[in-house]
């Protein structure tokens, strides 16, 4: 399990945007199981939409990107990711299944579909469940880069 202090060292995000509380499980290369506590503190949610609050579809994907970038962060070899952080470069296929809301409990499940030019693209196909429903999948392009 990854906590959120050793996350906010992989991901360039900071509050409001990093959009993932806990790694719940992963297997290097393969696949990840993380966690997001959806809560109506946040910014969001007071205009989308005033009376009904929704997540907002692209936080979802970002939360999904984000997962998909720890998962790629660590399937990197240790001595090749030093000095290195992850960068979201594409999105295909898309869906939204259920919208979200405060409250929930976002699982992310995201796995390695493809790697290319020697570990630097990832290649991954992600979903966002909430109660073991699919509410969001989507395929991720994820770089590494000179942080």
């Amino acid at each position: 399990m990854i906590e959120i202090r050793e996350i906010l060292n992989i991901l360039p995000h900071s509050y409001p945007f990093l959009l993932v509380d806990r790694v719940l499980e992963m297997e290097p290369g393969k696949s990840i199981r993380a966690l997001k506590n959806v809560t109506y503190n946040e910014p969001f949610f007071p205009g989308h939409f005033p009376g009904n609050p929704v997540m907002p579809g692209v936080l979802i994907v970002e939360a999904i990107a984000q997962a998909g970038g720890i998962l790629a962060f660590y399937s990197t070899p240790e001595e090749n990711r030093k000095g290195k952080g992850v960068a979201f470069m594409g999105i295909d296929k898309v869906k939204f299944r259920k919208p979200v809301y405060p409250g929930d409990q976002m699982i992310l499940h995201v796995e390695v579909l493809k790697v290319r030019q020697s570990g630097r693209i990832w290649l991954l196909s992600g979903r966002a469940l909430v109660e073991e429903k699919v509410v969001c999948q989507a395929q991720i392009l994820a770089s590494l880069y000179d942080w």
